[in-house]
């Protein structure tokens, strides 16, 4: 029988991945997450060990996608892992690596994510999400709308995965004058016409909120067909699975070791995979949550409390795609944590969604989080400036902001004898100005996107209405 896939709030019946892999949220509101773990012991990682990126990724995904044929989801997988699709690697790379790692120490090293089209690691799992989606539609003669929501690089990412896409639209919602300069040209200069970017006079709370909304209006959302490539698409999630077994096998040399990974999180998601690797069984001792001054799930990793905060009290950062107070993620870890007690989760989510907070405290629920291993910390403007500037100086290596708040809350949790791993997020061409304030030049980019910001851009403007949101997409799909 398939696997299975359930709501996180327990009142939406169980279906197969296919079946959710053209959702969001399920329809009681919640998020889809595997009945149970597909899990690989000792023998099967040893087996995976030697296993490049294109053969991991069918070796990961074959236990979660099983519904889909192995031959086809191998296509799928060699389709979208080519090694010229993420050619933007390092000078010195193996660009067939995919995600290669570099050691900036025998117990540090930093995993580049971002060699994709859009310079993110968003593409890791927005690729194959493309692929994915169209695959599925061609089989069942459907059409999708995506609406979307982003603070900086999902955005793109979706847009470069999606564009030219049979049967798909993309309807992307990012906070107006909130990205980066060269964030904002790789999506508003796109003109293929089946990407619509709006930006909204708000913060990204404010988007994911209108995005939300739209996906709990059932009847608009079965009559436009509406979809979703956030991270509460559960295929974004397992794809990001896959390049925590890459990195752990490129730092170690046997099974029995273990690995810590620092990782940049604002929704979540990231993260999220490396917990569920964990639960997958790789050896994986910490996972660190860094934060920026948006600082609510370090909150909570500290006090056991969740209170994400209004959108107008979110802080515009130096690592803007971090700038989120609500990580809609959160609730998948929130899953496992309360032992999949769907019940409790519904008592507490509905407390935040009054604009309370979560209090895991009781019943020893929040003594948990150490069993699985997470920890967290947060960085600064400051702190971020100080650790771009180190890490040239040291290992004349350039890292993106939001790398850096990795790299800074990773290396105080860094152990003897267990290699810390932190995740890249973005090369730092997207974030010139941080760049170059913190080393007085500006970072290099692909020769292929030199002057992007001169490029003609297209995009509307709304508030943060749901409701204006709803009439946009109605006019553009009827």
């Amino acid at each position: 029988m398939a696997m299975q896939y359930v709501s996180t709030r327990g009142h939406s019946p169980a279906r197969t991945f296919s079946q959710i892999l053209l959702d969001g949220l399920a329809p009681d509101g919640g998020l889809y997450l595997p009945e149970r773990y597909p899990h690989f012991e000792a023998a099967d990682l040893a087996a995976m060990r030697g296993m490049d990126y294109r053969q991991l990724a069918f070796a990961v995904l074959s236990r979660f996608a099983d519904d889909i044929p192995a031959q086809a989801l191998r296509e799928l997988i060699d389709r979208t892992y080519r090694a010229d699709a993420f050619a933007y690697t390092r000078a010195g790379d193996d660009a067939r690596e995919i995600t290669p790692l570099h050691e900036l120490s025998p117990e540090l090293h930093l995993l580049g994510l971002s060699n994709g089209p859009t310079l993110a690691f968003k593409d890791m799992a927005m690729q194959l999400l493309g692929n994915l989606f169209e695959y599925v539609l061609e089989r069942t003669g459907r059409t999708l709308n995506i609406v979307g929501a982003t603070s900086g690089d999902t955005g793109s990412a979706a847009e470069y995965a999606m564009r030219g896409k049979r049967g798909i639209r993309v309807f992307m919602l990012s906070p107006a004058g909130k990205m980066s300069r060269f964030q904002r040209a790789q999506m508003y200069s796109l003109q293929d016409g089946n990407i619509f970017n709006i930006a909204v006079e708000g913060v990204f709370d404010d988007c994911q909120d209108m995005v939300k909304a739209l996906s709990a209006d059932a009847g608009f959302k079965q009559q436009y067909h509406i979809g979703a490539v956030n991270s509460i698409n559960w295929g974004r999630i397992a794809a990001q699975v896959i390049y925590y077994f890459k990195a752990y096998f490129s730092a170690t040399h046997d099974e029995r070791q273990q690995v810590s990974f620092a990782v940049p999180s604002g929704n979540f998601g990231n993260v999220c995979a490396g917990h569920i690797a964990r639960m997958m069984g790789l050896p994986i001792r910490r996972l660190v949550v860094a934060t920026n001054e948006n600082d609510v799930l370090d909150e909570f990793f500290s006090t056991g409390v969740y209170r994400p905060r209004p959108a107008a009290q979110t802080r515009e950062t130096s690592s803007p795609s971090m700038d989120i107070s609500k990580a809609s993620n959160f609730e998948r870890f929130a899953a496992d944590l309360l032992g999949r007690d769907s019940e409790r989760l519904r008592a507490l989510w509905q407390q935040i969604e009054q604009g309370g907070a979560a209090d895991f405290r009781s019943g020893g629920v929040f003594d948990r989080v150490a069993d699985y291993g997470l920890v967290s910390g947060s960085n600064t403007h400051a702190g971020r400036i100080a650790t771009i500037r180190t890490t040239w100086e040291k290992y004349r290596i350039m890292i993106d902001p939001h790398t850096a708040d990795g790299l800074a809350v990773g290396l105080g949790y860094t152990e003897p004898g267990i290699p810390m791993i932190v995740l890249e997020t973005a090369q730092p061409a997207k974030f010139d100005d941080t760049l170059r304030e913190a080393l007085g030049q500006m970072p290099p980019r692909p020769q292929a996107l030199e002057g992007i910001e001169a490029l003609p851009q297209r995009y509307a403007t709304l508030p943060a209405d749901a409701g204006q949101l709803k009439n946009y997409i109605q006019t553009h799909v009827d």
